[in-house]
């Protein structure tokens, strides 16, 4: 059971890093032409140099709640693994870690909405762009929604020995 819980423990530090990476960096998409390569993501678009990302006006409002829910899913995944780490020392034996499965199926939905949103919206919508592809940083959102997920259903079905 101890082995179990660290490595829960472990992939959920994972989960928390693979989210600030992929929300942070700015290649959820790129473009490999004759000019060099261009990276795309939630904040910028970097081709030598980085620049605010262009959006159109109709664009603006979904790129704004991809990026908000992007930020919520680590706040919300921070806050199950602080409540992981208090839960694991306040809790009686034989009781279910409902509340961190609680907050971290919230997290895992707040993934699910954002990268929604960034692929039906920002998915190779960049006219200037020939023929971009997904970036790490689009992988690793969608490895942290799976991730996410286990970890939530694996904290509600487990009891404390």
């Amino acid at each position: 059971m101890l082995v179990l819980l660290a490595g829960i423990f472990v992939v959920h530090i994972a989960t928390v890093i693979m989210l600030f990476v992929s929300t942070i960096a700015n290649v959820w998409m790129v473009n490999n032409s004759s000019f060099g390569t261009a990276s795309w993501g939630l904040w910028l678009l970097c081709n030598k140099t980085c620049q605010q990302l262009p959006v159109s006006g109709g664009d603006e409002a979904s790129l704004k709640a991809a990026q908000a829910f992007m930020i919520l899913s680590i706040i919300f995944s921070v806050i199950a693994l602080v409540m992981f780490i208090v839960q694991l020392f306040t809790l009686e034996k034989g009781k279910r870690f409902y509340i961190t499965g609680a907050i971290m199926l919230v997290c895992w939905m707040c993934i699910l909405i954002g990268v929604s949103i960034y692929t039906a919206r920002f998915t190779g919508s960049m006219l200037m762009f020939a023929r971009p592809h997904h970036g790490y940083c689009f992988i690793l959102a969608w490895i942290c929604f799976c991730f996410s997920f286990i970890i939530s259903i694996l904290y509600l079905v487990l009891r404390k020995k």
